[in-house]
């Protein structure tokens, strides 16, 4: 496990995660007090890859549970294998025979064959899910509770008792008890407000969009390849962006995406046309890019490449400093 804040911070920047030391101080704590961290935040930013960098700089499994509207005890605790259990009995028929023989009465063999029940009810005929997985792992674990929002408040609800002890009841076989309390991460993106009882058992943190330099510094390192002038402008651009009424924002999700498609044309600077072609990987909505595109065309406009302001010779010396630059 962390042995301090710091650690934290070096060992998720050895998984090339940047975080900041608000970050690393609830990751510590969560498993220093083995309590489960609500991260919540906007889509993109981060919150699910967190919980991977957590696994990789401990050396633990990553056990992920995805949710989704329906999604059920059965789905995310275990499913009973009905087929193998009827496959087994039927391999089986002849020892029932041997077992039953002799018996005067059909009581008397019920009473025999149930005597057998630990064969026919066991761990055996149990397929695993993420929740089971996770408990009965014989290694701690990271278990990431995915997007958890979307899921309804009656599984909430399931959720609570899990997270409470850890403990959960299998009818065919009994209770069972985890053999290492995992690292729980859970993420929402907002879609509905979880309980206050969910809340109360997590360690909460928000992650918002990076700071300027920060993003910048996540773009540098996870495209090495890209440019210099050209990931300033990026991260300028997509700031500007963010300032607009849209649908959906992009995150530094897609400001990574549109750096690694930029490298890809071997672009150096931006431009608006290059803007307008890729606006696509940055915004999900027709609607978004229009808007976009009308409110980036004077910003655009106010940087020229280095190249172009050099031949034309004619330029003031503040123009030179567009608001890319």
């Amino acid at each position: 496990m962390f042995s301090s804040i710091e650690e934290v911070i070096e060992r998720l920047a050895a998984q090339r995660y940047i975080c900041d030391r608000r970050v690393a101080t609830v990751v510590y704590l969560a498993t220093q007090l083995e309590k489960p961290i609500l991260i919540e935040g906007p889509a993109g930013v981060g919150k699910t890859e967190l919980a991977k960098v957590i696994s990789g700089a401990l050396g633990l499994d990553l056990i992920r549970l995805q949710c989704y509207e329906g999604l059920d005890e059965a789905k995310s605790l275990y499913e009973w294998e009905y087929a193998k259990q009827l496959l087994y009995t039927q391999i089986l028929k002849d020892k029932i025979g041997e077992i039953i023989a002799g018996t005067d009465t059909l009581s008397a063999a019920v009473e025999r064959i149930a005597r057998q029940d630990n064969v026919f009810f066991s761990d055996r005929f149990i397929l695993p899910r993420p929740l089971l997985q996770s408990i009965t792992s014989p290694r701690r674990t990271v278990l990431l509770i995915d997007e958890v929002d979307k899921s309804d408040s009656e599984f909430e609800a399931f959720l609570l008792e899990v997270l409470s002890d850890f403990t959960v009841s299998v009818p065919e076989i009994g209770t069972v008890r985890a053999n290492q309390i995992p690292i729980v991460v859970l993420t929402s993106n907002n879609a509905r407000e979880m309980s206050d009882a969910l809340k109360r058992r997590c360690l909460h943190l928000y992650i918002d969009y990076p700071s300027a330099e920060q993003e910048l510094e996540i773009v540098r390192l996870k495209v090495p390849d890209i440019h210099a002038d050209l990931s300033a402008q990026v991260v300028a651009v997509v700031r500007k962006i963010r300032e607009i009424d849209l649908k959906k924002s992009p995150s530094i999700s897609e400001t990574l995406d549109w750096a690694r498609t930029l490298t890809v044309l071997n672009a150096d600077h931006l431009d608006e046309a290059l803007v307008n072609d890729t606006m696509s990987v940055i915004l999900k909505y027709e609607g978004d890019i229009r808007k976009a595109q009308d409110e980036l065309r004077d910003f655009l406009r106010s940087a020229k490449p280095p190249e172009k302001e050099k031949e034309q010779g004619s330029e003031a010396p503040e123009a030179k400093k567009g608001m890319l630059h």
